[in-house]
């Protein structure tokens, strides 16, 4: 995948690199640096996520602290902010990395950011078998890739609004 940030660079996806007996571009691609978030996709996590500094159990039953983070979350556990923050940072990186490898055609910052955020709240395994990443990937026309944002706003099969909203936010980013 390559990602246009803001100013128009572009970055290789990580898997895509140059056969090792390509000495003059595997240099290249070794020193760009892994695909981030940017300010924009994390303050719209953060906004959705919402800050906790208290375990407790999301609309789908899991134990969640911070920004949204799940794992190894128990009932007892209290975080600072700057805890909730790195927890973040460590999540995202994951997620970032599971986005970057299930993308496989050009997309821009703000699509990726909304693929981030998406594989965020349902998860890099539900984001793998969608429908969404397969048009992402078919090259789809982004208003079909929008309409898919919209499917997932569900928790327990129950429409929720919050969900509902979240999903606006990202098929409209991914539109940017």
């Amino acid at each position: 995948m390559v990602i246009h940030s803001e100013i128009g660079q572009k970055q290789p996806r990580h898997g895509n690199k140059p056969s090792r007996g390509d000495k003059s571009l595997s240099k290249e691609f070794d020193d760009m640096k892994p695909i981030k978030t940017s300010d924009r996709g994390i303050a719209l996590i953060k906004d959705f996520e919402g800050l906790r500094l208290t375990a407790y159990k999301c609309a789908a039953g899991v134990w969640t602290i911070g920004y949204g983070h799940t794992e190894g979350v128990t009932g007892a556990m209290i975080i600072t902010e700057a805890t909730a923050d790195e927890l973040l940072a460590r999540d995202l990186a994951k997620f970032e990395s599971g986005v970057s490898e299930l993308v496989k055609v050009e997309i821009n910052q703000n699509q990726f950011d909304a693929l981030v955020s998406f594989a965020f709240n349902v998860g890099l395994g539900n984001l793998a078998k969608s429908t969404l990443l397969k048009k992402v990937n078919a090259g789809r026309p982004v208003s079909e890739v929008q309409a898919e944002f919209l499917r997932w706003n569900k928790a327990g099969g129950k429409v929720l609004a919050g969900l509902t909203k979240r999903r606006n936010a990202e098929a409209y980013l991914f539109g940017l």
